[in-house]
């Protein structure tokens, strides 16, 4: 899994297969619930941490990857995307046909499907809010549901908890809105800027911690940007950094310098040293500010042995 998972961190999985197009992730899945074998779809493996001890079950490697754009009807147009696209190609796509919404994604590494997973979003935008309707199998059966089924919350939904469905999502139809090509092309640019200033350059997840929303907690925190306070959101980053964790490092894993919610692999980490150093920034944050860090990265597979 090291060479697959954008941490360079993990060790070997059980199975894997190679799934080109839905039809194929899809049979794949069905066999896998049909069984009662585990399972586990991976995208670019840009938000997940596997254990070292590996990944049991079944590994589907989602390469389903196919953008439809059709015609436009009262200012917007439904999009039909396979969830193993980039994230950023699907902005790009819709981009180029003059819909507006997923300028955020610019950026982003992973895919359309690990995004629907944890509900990414950026600039107070969530991939869920386009949504009309996802293709999925569950209990071998292939069918389509509405957005509701996922049950999104913020960083969140039902796929990423421990008691959810062994499902899988093939595909989604979205809305998106018609809008100004030079508007939308200088949005993207401006969050790709900010993007390049703040972001570390070595291997990571992206953003490790879920940010708080607790408007008491950011109503004391002198400087913290008015913005924020005003919105109730505190950044994890912002936690870390003033936990004094910029730089603190367990093993080869380590917060990054110049943005302290990046956990970055210096030099050849285990899974373990990572999933150490962020109990570590757990515990400062809640023994100074009284509040606990959820993590936004998902650690996968074996970590039965793992003792902290």
């Amino acid at each position: 899994m090291r060479d697959f998972a954008m941490l360079r961190v993990g060790g070997r999985a059980q199975a894997m297969a190679v799934c080109n197009t839905c039809d194929e992730l899809a049979e794949a899945a069905a066999g896998a619930q049909s069984s009662g074998t585990p399972l586990f779809v991976l995208g670019a493996g840009s938000n997940i941490v596997p254990s070292d001890a590996g990944v049991p079950g079944a590994v589907l490697l989602n390469r389903a990857k196919d953008i439809a754009i059709g015609p436009s009807m009262r200012g917007s147009a439904e999009v039909v995307a396979e969830t193993g696209c980039s994230f950023q190609e699907l902005f790009l796509k819709t981009a180029q046909s003059g819909l507006r919404g997923l300028e955020y994604a610019v950026g982003i590494p992973g895919t359309l499907g690990g995004a629907l997973v944890s509900n990414a979003g950026a600039y107070r935008s969530n991939v869920s809010e386009f949504l009309t309707a996802l293709e999925v199998v569950d209990d071998g059966q292939r069918r389509w549901v509405e957005p509701a089924w996922m049950e999104f919350s913020y960083r969140d939904s039902v796929l990423r908890r421990d008691s959810g469905r062994n499902a899988v999502v093939l595909r989604v139809k979205m809305r998106l809105e018609r809008g100004d090509r030079w508007a939308i092309d200088e949005e993207a640019r401006e969050y790709q800027r900010q993007r390049i200033s703040k972001q570390p350059p070595q291997s990571s997840v992206g953003s490790f911690f879920k940010n708080i929303e607790d408007p008491a907690l950011a109503s004391r925190l002198p400087n913290l940007p008015m913005r924020l306070r005003d919105a109730g959101v505190v950044p994890a980053g912002y936690l870390i950094q003033e936990a004094g964790l910029a730089g603190f490092a367990v093993g080869g894993a380590m917060f990054s310098h110049r943005h302290a919610n990046f956990i970055v692999n210096v030099r050849r980490a285990t899974a373990s040293d990572v999933r150490r150093l962020a109990e570590a920034a757990r515990d400062a944050v809640a023994s100074r500010f009284g509040v606990r860090l959820v993590e936004e990265a998902l650690y996968i597979g074996d970590w039965s042995g793992w003792n902290g």
